[in-house]
């Protein structure tokens, strides 16, 4: 077998492993309005319920063109967050979250705390993920699957960057794409996981604006992104 036969093989069977992969999606909750319509209007948050939801179907559009429509999608969504600000609004956001996994094709996962999602997260097949992403509020210590819902201003759920090194690196594949698109990430959080998982974070340095995606585009970013 001749050197360029070979090497166009090896380039089929990397290319197979990447398609082959799972795209895994964590997924935050909104804030209850009893609480956040007591704030000035510059700080409060989430007056739409599906900010992160609909960041995530964004990311799915992405992952299907980029790897095709067969591409395995694992959507991990703190429910309680949905649970009541559905019963807030008097709609049934679970169920329509529900709906949205299986018209994107997506494999829903439902947790209701930090080490839920950290164990969601371990239970993919060895060098599985192929890239990762968190839709969610969050500070640069911090993603915070729950806030200003059950507290006003707090949480009472969260991934805490001490908690990185108990994700397992074995289920993430050689160069990986990691993104969280919460506010802060990279000021602190992003070199917790590199250390933890020996790749790139990429996470904002400054707060991210989840308002354009109600225009069909990712979130923004005050200041940069940055790993």
């Amino acid at each position: 077998m001749n050197a360029r036969l070979l090497s166009f093989l090896f380039f089929l069977i990397a290319l197979t492993s990447v398609r082959g992969g799972e795209h895994v999606i964590l997924c935050g909750g909104p804030a209850l309005r009893q609480w956040e319509d007591l704030r000035v209007k510059r700080d409060q948050h989430d007056r739409w319920w599906g900010n992160f939801v609909r960041a995530s179907t964004l990311r799915m559009t992405e992952i299907n063109k980029a790897y095709g429509d067969s591409a395995k999608i694992i959507w991990i969504v703190y429910k309680p967050g949905y649970t009541t600000r559905g019963r807030e609004d008097g709609k049934p956001y679970t169920s329509w979250i529900n709906d949205l996994a299986v018209k994107y094709g997506a494999q829903l996962v439902w947790v209701s705390g930090g080490g839920e999602a950290i164990s969601a997260i371990n239970r993919r097949p060895s060098k599985s993920v192929v890239s990762f992403d968190f839709f969610g509020h969050s500070n640069k210590y911090c993603w915070v699957l729950d806030y200003s819902n059950q507290i006003m201003g707090a949480s009472k759920a969260w991934i805490h960057q001490n908690d990185l090194k108990k994700i397992s690196r074995r289920v993430f594949a050689k160069n990986a794409h990691c993104q969280s698109w919460g506010c802060h990430t990279a000021e602190s959080m992003s070199a917790y996981w590199k250390r933890a998982l020996g790749m790139p974070l990429i996470g904002a340095e400054g707060k991210t604006d989840y308002t354009v995606v109600g225009q069909g585009r990712l979130p923004t970013v005050s200041g940069r992104w940055s790993d």
